[in-house]
């Protein structure tokens, strides 16, 4: 729920757009409602079949790997990768087809591990395996592959625990840890826009077109004076 409620805060219902949600991300896609004009689960192979009946629509999942997902250049205009960059076997290579994957100016989230956070070492939940991140590791990785970081944020300062207690004071737990610990949440999410080149002290730039004066020949000039 909190982490639903982050993604809704950075993207809105994302109306009329592309979905794509990577890793265990079927809780945040839930929260964007009917809004969006296509919604997809990619659930990773080694995880077997996932059944997801979106809305109503019927099954939205369909299972992936990291070096080959089966969809289209510039499918999805949203990607939300929500433990998925700690198990991959080649974070550059799964990043690099989630660019593919990506349309123009689009934008993903990465949601990972924190790698200074509790929940990387709370092995009963998702967050407890695989490589936790830093957000600087994240962000690095992100300008190195062609995409430009807009926004950074933390989120699950609650500790580890499925206690009512403790789930049902989750809005104060996070109040309390932007304020008092804002680099210990559980989980750090990047955000970042898909650029087509990248710059030449590194990370990535949109195009941009510039308008060149084109010098007269100068017997037209002459023309003109008469």
């Amino acid at each position: 729920r909190v982490l639903a409620g982050k993604m809704t805060d950075i993207w809105g219902d994302a109306r009329g757009l592309s979905v794509l949600g990577l890793g265990f991300a079927i809780p945040i896609l839930d929260a964007f409602g009917q809004a969006p004009s296509r919604i997809v689960a990619g659930v990773p192979f080694e995880h077997g079949p996932v059944v997801w009946d979106y809305s109503g629509r019927g099954n939205a999942t369909v299972s992936i790997g990291d070096e080959r997902m089966p969809f289209p250049d510039g499918m999805f205009d949203r990607v939300i990768v929500l433990h998925g960059l700690e198990e991959a076997g080649n974070p550059r290579t799964y990043l690099r087809e989630i660019w593919r994957i990506t349309a123009p100016e689009g934008r993903i989230v990465l949601a990972a591990s924190n790698r200074a956070g509790l929940w990387s070492r709370a092995t009963r939940t998702p967050f407890g395996h695989g490589r936790p991140w830093s957000r600087a590791q994240l962000m690095n990785l992100l300008s190195s592959g062609l995409f430009q970081v807009t926004a950074s944020t933390s989120a699950l300062y609650m500790p580890p625990m499925a206690t009512g207690l403790v789930t049902s004071a989750a809005e104060g737990w996070e109040t309390i840890g932007r304020l008092v610990a804002p680099g210990l949440g559980g989980v750090v999410l990047v955000e970042a826009v898909k650029r087509l080149y990248a710059s030449p002290g590194g990370g990535a730039v949109a195009p941009v077109t510039e308008k060149v004066r084109i010098a007269r020949p100068a017997a037209s000039q002459r023309r003109e004076r008469h």
